[in-house]
């Protein structure tokens, strides 16, 4: 993890597209948001998940793994797929994961109050 908190610039970020179903998008997030967050768990740097504030039922799902098989680990654990499995009905299907390389990312860190 970066110094900022964030994911670090080596690896990969993943994005895992998803539509949730009509008048299901508030369930799929609540739903999927832990497992989202559960990216951590399996070694991920960082993860991110996003609701489209104009298509409420878009979410983008992020996550920075170092290889692709550190995200296959959590992509595919029993965890996971339980989790995909629970959620099943509330998105559209199919959910394809799309790897990009890091070229490069930054981040500002809030301003800390100076002490004088």
């Amino acid at each position: 993890m970066s110094a900022a908190g964030g994911a670090s610039a080596d690896g990969l970020a993943i994005l895992v597209p998803w539509v949730a179903n009509p008048f299901r998008g508030d369930k799929f997030e609540s739903a999927w948001l832990p497992a989202a967050e559960a990216a951590l768990d399996f070694g991920a740097t960082g993860w991110a998940f996003f609701r489209s504030k104009e298509g409420l039922l878009d979410f983008s799902q992020w996550a920075f793994f170092e290889a692709k098989l550190d995200f296959e680990r959590y992509w595919y654990s029993d965890e996971i797929s339980a989790a995909r499995e629970q959620a099943s009905g509330l998105y559209q299907v199919p959910v394809l994961p799309i790897y990009y390389v890091i070229a490069g990312m930054g981040s500002l860190s809030p301003a800390q109050p100076s002490a004088g």
